[in-house]
């Protein structure tokens, strides 16, 4: 496998369509899955909260949720194609957060991740790293993306350490609406890179698993 190559469609784009607009894709703790109605009562409530509402970088609604629930189902019944929004739900079915991409461009080639886990109680538990690790994943392998990008509040030193985690690398300081950001970034050559590191120490694992459950006799 080439490292930073240009990636190229394998084919198949009907299959490809719908893995993109039929997303359900899993990890070890949580699932990604298309928007749907229901969601609406846990947006609105995680969008009209202060503290969610700063880490956002915006401000608390102030719409009604008559009027906040008519906007989220058009948007769930007419997507944009310059956005993709999913929601987080754990093994069990409990909507925890959103994840998005967006300001799609594959001429280019790109795409910026925002992410909100919801629920606070699911804070500071890894849940936010394995989300934008299985996101990042379904974006690369279905999506002619090189590069994808973020922006983090500077003071938001939790976050950064979770998309460190994911991957992401500092690239520099920005300021956008009178707020402090640093801008991350991963590409694709990078994933890759991780991908094949991942793999390689799932394959010693479970070499030493086997060798461990046969000893000599």
């Amino acid at each position: 496998m080439l490292l930073g190559r240009v990636f190229q469609w394998s084919g198949r784009k009907s299959e490809q369509a719908s893995r993109r607009d039929n997303v359900s894709i899993r990890s070890d703790r949580v699932v990604l899955r298309e928007k749907k109605k229901s969601d609406i009562p846990d947006d609105y409530k995680w969008r009209s909260d202060p503290e969610l509402a700063e880490l956002d970088a915006t401000r608390p609604l102030s719409i009604s949720y008559k009027d906040f629930e008519r906007l989220s189902g058009d948007e769930i019944s007419y997507p944009s194609s310059r956005s993709k929004r999913l929601s987080v739900d754990t093994l069990d079915g409990q909507h925890i957060g959103n994840v998005m991409f967006y300001d799609i461009d594959l001429r280019s080639g790109q795409a910026e991740l925002g992410i909100m886990i919801g629920e606070k109680d699911y804070w500071s538990r890894g849940y936010g790293t394995e989300t934008v690790g299985l996101l990042l994943d379904h974006m690369f392998e279905e999506y002619p993306f090189n590069r994808v990008y973020l922006h983090t509040l500077v003071w938001n030193h939790r976050a950064q350490k979770s998309f460190h985690r994911a991957g992401f690398r500092d690239i520099a300081p920005v300021r956008k609406s009178g707020r402090d950001f640093i801008k991350m970034e991963i590409w694709r050559h990078e994933w890759e890179a991780m991908r094949t590191i991942e793999a390689r120490n799932h394959n010693s694992n479970d070499i030493n698993s086997s060798v461990n459950s046969n000893p000599p006799s």
